[in-house]
Parts: structure tokens; C-alpha cells; sequence
């Protein structure tokens, strides 16, 4: 025996954190099932019994990790944008740092463009889908418009970082730097050029780069 382990305490830790990584991987399988249904068939043609039967789940098990359908969708956009289900708030994370820690506005730039197509190869199909939804749902309007709003407010965030290295037009605000970054962000331009026309993730990033430092950064002296 270890005499340093109490071994009720130790059985009990084991059990609650299998417990934890049963529930963790349950809730993973739902939110997987959800990102193949809610593309094919759609969010509006799938019951949350076939969401459940997908996923190997009673669709109680289902309604008691997620509540209803709407927050099934929240947390699936959610988990698909930030790529993993870490209670990690999106400024919090290490891209962000890394972005931060780049004197140049380009760089700075560059590396985004670099975490928007990785974000994009994620999740374009779940966010295209949502976008068709949101024309005739009204529980996907809802997730649809919060999802624009939170990206409005990372890029006016982006854009007040941005603006720390001097290197911005001066005739624009930061609210319109914001506009354009919110713009160039859009998982459309991506479905269109990457996976309509063909593009490399490469020359994604490039173009990216390329026609936002044209809109927003100051001219070489």
C-alpha cells in the first residue's frame, strides 16, 4: 500500500474522473453525430432522435448534456470554431498571444490569416449550414446572428491591436478597420475560392494578407 494515499479518497478520485472522461466523450460523440446531420440533411430535417441514434445515445442523454436542439447548435459552433471543447475563452488562447507578441502589422496579419483558414478547413461546412438554416429557422437565425456579433467583436479587438503598431491608415477609424476584417474573415470567401475554385489553403492566407494590408495599412514612406 501507498501510505501517502488515502484509499477511499483514491477510489473516489478514480471513479469521478472516469466518470468526467464517460460524460466528456458522450458529449463529443453528440456534437460529432450533430456536424454530419446538421450539414446532410440540415438542421431544419434532422429530430434530435436521429442525432441521438447516430451518436449511440437515448435521446434523454441527449436533452440532459444539452437541453434542447438550439443549444445543441450553439455548442456545436461554438466547439467547431474554437476546435476543441476547453473551457478557453477565443482571446485566451495562444494564437492570439502569438499575434500580439508581432511588431509589424503585416505579421500580425499573416498569422491570423493562418489561424482563419485552419479555422475554416474546420468548419466551413457546419458554418454554411447554419447560414442556410438561419434563412428559414428561427432558433438557427438566432445562433447565426450571435455568431456575427461575436466575430464583430474579435475583430474590433483585432483591430484596436492592430492599430498599436502605428501602422494603419489614419483616415480610418478602428470601427471601420473592424468592418473590413469582419468582412475578409467570412467563411463565403473561403467556401468560394478554396473549395469552389480550387485554391491552396497557401493561396487563401496570401490573398487574405495581400487585400486586407492593401485596405487598411498605411503606405510605405
Amino acid at each position: 500500500m501507498d501510505y501517502y494515499t488515502d484509499p477511499v479518497t483514491s477510489g473516489r478520485a478514480y471513479t469521478s474522473t472516469r466518470r468526467q472522461e464517460q460524460a466528456r466523450q458522450t458529449r463529443r460523440a453528440i456534437l460529432d453525430a450533430a456536424a454530419r446531420l446538421f450539414v446532410d440533411p440540415g438542421y431544419a430535417a434532422t429530430r434530435l432522435t436521429a442525432v441521438a441514434a447516430e451518436a449511440g445515445v437515448a435521446v434523454q442523454t441527449l436533452y440532459a448534456v444539452f437541453g434542447s436542439k438550439r443549444q445543441l447548435l450553439s455548442d456545436l459552433i461554438d466547439v467547431t470554431i474554437a476546435g476543441d471543447d476547453a473551457p478557453v475563452a477565443l482571446p485566451d488562447r495562444g494564437f492570439v498571444a502569438e499575434i500580439r507578441a508581432l511588431p509589424d502589422a503585416r505579421a500580425r496579419l499573416a498569422r491570423y490569416a493562418r489561424h482563419l483558414t485552419e479555422t475554416h478547413e474546420r468548419q466551413a461546412q457546419v458554418m454554411l449550414a447554419l447560414a442556410g438554416a438561419a434563412t428559414a429557422d428561427p432558433d438557427a437565425a438566432a445562433v447565426w446572428r450571435k455568431n456575427l456579433e461575436d466575430r464583430q467583436r474579435g475583430m474590433t479587438m483585432f483591430a484596436a491591436d492592430l492599430n498599436t503598431t502605428g501602422q494603419l491608415r489614419e483616415d480610418l477609424s478602428v470601427e471601420r478597420i473592424a468592418d473590413v476584417l469582419w468582412l475578409a474573415m467570412d467563411v463565403h470567401n473561403y467556401d468560394r475560392l478554396v473549395r469552389e475554385r480550387g485554391w491552396t489553403a497557401e493561396e487563401f492566407q496570401q490573398w487574405y494578407v495581400d487585400t486586407v494590408a492593401g485596405a487598411i495599412l498605411a503606405p510605405p514612406h
